[in-house]
């Protein structure tokens, strides 16, 4: 009997995500003793965490889509609602670290349609980004750009190198390593969502730092 271990590949990257969704939960429980080689240990052991678990519901993700079942599931979500936990979400990771800010554009509407398991995905990627490379601020935004519903990640760093700026900008491939790993998968999510023949995009720039947007149709 032929060996098919594609089911079993997929519930030990379930498995493995939620022990390190524990541990991540007892990291975040170790309180902070305001002396900087200890916290900013457990700072970086709580960041690696995260992006682990990232890079697992990533490669699940692709998973999916190799054995064509990477389907959004699309319905009616609150983008104020999303936005305020991405903020918590953020605010968290950063531990005071940073400043993290929110926008919400006066047009977006109460609602919009999106799979939002999948979205949140790629914009927490975003947030780990600039949790990494930031100085001082991160800024999470909602805003309505050509049409579509445009979720942003901003922040004060160096910004993207050029040649991930112009492979995103021409849809070229670039090596899938560190941030141009997560910007493929992000370029892929977005890409699932579909409305009258328009196709979702990831857009980056610079812009007194990094620009990280999702532009929803």
């Amino acid at each position: 009997m032929k060996f098919d271990g594609t089911a079993l590949y997929a519930a030990l990257i379930h498995e493995l995500k939620n022990n390190l969704g524990l541990l991540s939960m007892t990291l975040d429980s170790i309180p902070m003793q305001v002396e900087p080689q200890h916290d900013g240990t457990v700072n970086d052991a709580r960041l690696l965490c995260q992006s682990v678990i990232d890079r697992l519901q990533q490669a699940l993700l692709l998973y999916k889509a190799n054995n064509q079942q990477l389907q959004p599931t699309i319905d009616a979500y609150s983008p104020h609602d999303l936005l305020h936990e991405l903020v918590e979400r953020a605010g968290a990771l950063s531990r005071g670290r940073l400043n993290i800010d929110a926008g919400m554009a006066a047009d977006v509407p109460a609602v919009w349609f999106f799979d939002r398991e999948l979205i949140e995905m790629a914009l927490l990627n975003a947030i780990q980004n600039s949790l990494a490379y930031a100085r001082s601020i991160i800024r999470i935004e909602a805003s309505m750009v050509d049409g579509c519903l445009a979720l942003s990640v901003r922040d004060d760093s160096d910004g993207y190198p050029e040649h991930i700026l112009t492979s995103v900008a021409t849809n070229t491939p670039y090596r899938a390593t560190g941030t141009g790993l997560g910007l493929q998968f992000a370029r892929m999510i977005v890409q699932t969502h579909e409305n009258r023949g328009r196709l979702g995009e990831l857009r980056l720039y610079n812009e007194s730092g990094a620009v990280f947007s999702l532009l929803l149709p």
